[in-house]
């Protein structure tokens, strides 16, 4: 296990009569359904039906959420939707985020929280730790059964310094940003801007993906409708002009960020990650490739600094498919 800090993550109190109305104006999913002590997983889009940002929508009470989102825009979101509501949004820069990830995050966990086993994927618990008081969430960014520490600034050094202290006996270290590339690579997990139009633009066209090129349809809750985009969206599906897909790898050399993904002497994508898995013994990337080509078992290079590397086209994620791992109970 690994522990790093992610405050630099956003976080928005959305509380009022209108919080929920206001969050199902700006994200996908219908968070009518959301029980208080649970999150979701959710995107925001534009008018033009294209990813803006996604976020873990925390539910805090019946009229009271927590927003977490990264680098996108959704804070502007949740501001256009917010206007003549009543509701308050906060922006809270005192909340600080230590994310402890991995197979014995929960077995040190337990030696210091009750009851932490019986904390259920994407759910959350107010407690104690180390004398503080923090929110603890079953969610991270790692492909691994992990969770998230939330408490107040002033109490951010103390908790880092026995976090440190009492995890060093078990291995457990500081990780540093970098690792999160070779996590997500295996586990597809994207990452805002970085395997988005915003640094692979294209040509004539104004920068902005759909969920159906990225592969995030799924996070659009059956049946809804009303989101910001939500026309377009649904106008664009079958015009994927790309798709987000796994590339395997033959070697240990990883595939270069930004690479080009070559068909028969033209290319036909980028790579944005890619990693070789000591562990797990293969060499991965997620690409943006041409829709024909997104198919397991395509043949195509990559055509790194050093020289082409022989690949062919794969579904992800490669590392725990089914994501038992991540969702295991007890």
């Amino acid at each position: 296990a690994g522990f790093m800090d992610v405050s630099g993550l956003k976080k928005v109190h959305v509380t009022g009569p209108h919080a929920s109305h206001v969050i199902d104006k700006a994200v996908t999913r219908n968070i009518e359904k959301l029980r208080p002590g649970r999150s979701t997983y959710a995107c925001m889009l534009n008018d033009d039906g294209k990813f803006v940002d996604d976020c873990v929508i925390y539910r805090m009470g019946p009229n009271s959420f927590m927003v977490v989102h990264g680098s996108g825009q959704g804070h502007e979101q949740l501001t256009m939707a917010a206007t003549g509501r009543d509701v308050s949004l906060r922006f809270d820069d005192n909340l600080h985020d230590i994310s402890l990830q991995g197979p014995l995050a929960v077995t040190f966990l337990e030696k210091h929280v009750e009851d932490i086993r019986n904390l259920n994927y994407f759910n959350h618990m107010q407690t104690m730790l180390f004398d503080c008081p923090v929110m603890i969430s079953r969610t991270g960014y790692s492909g691994e059964r992990g969770y998230e520490l939330f408490f107040c600034g002033q109490d951010a050094p103390k908790i880092w310094d026995m976090l440190f202290e009492h995890s060093a006996p078990m291995g457990i270290i500081p990780t540093r940003f970098t690792t999160l590339d070779l996590l997500r690579a295996e586990s597809y997990l994207l990452f805002f801007p970085y395997d988005n139009s915003d640094m692979y633009p294209f040509e004539n066209e104004k920068h902005g993906d759909t969920l159906w090129e990225l592969g995030l349809d799924f996070t659009v809750s059956e049946g809804k409708a009303g989101f910001r985009g939500c026309e377009e969206h649904m106008r664009l599906q079958g015009k994927e002009r790309f798709k987000i897909f796994g590339v395997l790898l033959e070697g240990t050399e990883p595939a270069d960020e930004g690479a080009p993904l070559m068909r028969n002497g033209k290319q036909v994508g980028t790579v944005t990650v890619g990693m070789y898995s000591t562990l797990n013994k293969h060499n991965v990337g997620i690409a943006r490739m041409l829709v024909d080509c997104a198919v397991d078992g395509v043949a195509m290079n990559v055509k790194n600094a050093s020289g082409n590397i022989a690949c062919k086209a794969h579904s992800m994620p490669f590392y725990d498919p089914q994501k038992k791992i991540r969702s295991a109970k007890g």
